[in-house]
């Protein structure tokens, strides 16, 4: 497995089990699997595990607890992540301990190598709404508890989810206390789906966030490499017709007959594609069992793709 620069929390393996599959959010799937990925993936050189309490109720944080006993290996970083609304300071302050300690607990460590803020983040003037935060009481109530946590060694570092408003977040990435790393969309067709939460009038800039993100020497980790299933041979999971995820596997069809023009399967190009991506640490995957593990780590064994085979899928957005 290669290993990548992470800033100042060291080094990360190229790819980071996420919680997202081992939680059940992307289909259902069984304890004992999910503890059995977790651990086929830490055998396979695999350093990040990412996971969050909103991954089916605190569920991927569970199985990581069961799968590491309370002992993390040397070296395994262990992320996870706090959402909070937009509120009173003093309410964000217990929401943010009671979420991190409650995590902890569940993830059975007394120490959290990178705390995300999951909540979006969106500018001052916008308006009330779940998911989304303020950038004003993230400058003064949540930053400075971040760094707080960071100072008494509670967690190593801090980041956010970088898939809010683009002002909101260049607002922040200007400021002179940084996050340590940052969780940006990264995918083939450059699909934001259901995280995109701004409405159609605005749109988002994924890779102008990246590139922010690492002009100001943060480290970015990819996420939603398969585009939430959309970017794989078939949707795993039921969806609406409607759905962005539904909406997204119609628009990648052309991505998928160029994978099955190269004998591969739709998942393993993008995943290729993904780690080819010259602008992030780590790409985050979304399996919830070892035969999709399996095919993440042989996209990982074969390399990364020639400019050319970049530049022809690259060329299918908006196709």
């Amino acid at each position: 497995m290669q290993m990548r620069s992470f800033g100042s929390l060291g080094q990360v393996s190229a790819l980071t089990l996420g919680g997202g599959g081992i939680g059940s959010v992307w289909g259902t799937v069984e304890r004992a699997e999910a503890v059995a990925t977790v651990r086929a993936a830490l055998d396979a050189g695999i350093t990040m595990l990412d996971v969050a309490p909103g991954y089916g109720s605190g569920e991927a944080e569970l199985v990581v607890g069961e799968a590491l006993g309370g002992a993390v290996p040397d070296g395994v970083l262990i992320t996870t992540k706090v959402e909070l609304p937009d509120d009173a300071p003093e309410v964000l302050e217990r929401k943010l301990a009671d979420s991190l300690r409650a995590s902890m607990q569940r993830l059975r460590v007394e120490r959290i190598d990178l705390l995300l803020l999951h909540s979006q983040l969106q500018p001052d003037d916008g308006p009330s709404a779940p998911r989304l935060l303020s950038v004003r009481p993230f400058r003064e109530v949540v930053r400075p508890a971040f760094e707080r946590l960071r100072e008494e060694g509670v967690i190593g570092g801090w980041g956010l989810t970088d898939v809010g408003h683009p002002r909101a977040l260049l607002e922040v990435l200007s400021d002179d206390s940084l996050p340590d790393a940052i969780q940006c969309v990264a995918n083939a067709l450059d699909l934001s789906g259901d995280m995109w939460l701004f409405g159609p009038e605005e749109r988002p800039d994924n890779a102008g966030m990246r590139a922010r993100a690492v002009q100001a020497g943060v480290s970015v980790i990819g996420i939603r490499a398969v585009a939430a299933g959309s970017l794989a041979d078939r949707l795993d999971r039921p969806v609406e017709a409607d759905h962005p995820a539904a909406r997204d596997y119609e628009a990648a069809a052309s991505f998928r007959s160029l994978a099955a023009g190269r004998g591969e399967s739709a998942a393993l190009l993008a995943h290729r594609y993904a780690l080819s991506m010259p602008d992030l640490a780590t790409v985050v995957l979304g399996v919830k069992n070892r035969v999709e593990l399996e095919e993440c780590l042989a996209a990982e064994a074969a390399g990364p793709l020639a400019d050319e085979e970049v530049h022809a899928i690259e060329a299918l957005r908006g196709s």
